[in-house]
């Protein structure tokens, strides 16, 4: 009871609404907007389908012969795609205890020398 189309106040369902966003219209509509209201934005959020050809009103096309594709062969099937040969790390690597003592006394030293320098 929670996807488009369902008005949760009235109880009624509006299948044109879920359809439409079954088949990408809401993406189309934002598109759409977006081309007119912001070309750069649309240029960066859409690079990847303006290269294949895209436009608006292409999508509902694309997905139809997507969900087409899938019905005649459900089955998974692998990507051509090579695994990336190092994986992104976003987090920084743990220091060993001595490497963090060893930063501490640099710290503490800097700080002393700063202070001894003021007084």
């Amino acid at each position: 009871k929670r996807f488009p189309g369902f008005d949760k106040e009235s109880g009624e369902f509006k299948a044109d609404t879920h359809r439409r966003y079954i088949f990408g219209g809401h993406v189309a509509a934002y598109m759409d907007l977006l081309q007119k209201e912001d070309p750069e934005r649309y240029q960066k959020q859409f690079s990847q389908y303006i290269k294949a050809g895209l436009k608006g009103k292409d999508i509902e096309a694309l997905y139809k012969k997507v969900h087409a594709a899938i019905r005649a062969d459900p089955s998974l099937k692998k990507s051509d795609k090579k695994a990336p040969a190092e994986h992104k790390r976003y987090n920084r690597t743990k220091l060993t205890r001595k490497q963090r003592k060893n930063f501490i006394s640099r710290k503490k030293a800097a700080f002393q020398k700063v202070a001894s320098g003021d007084e």
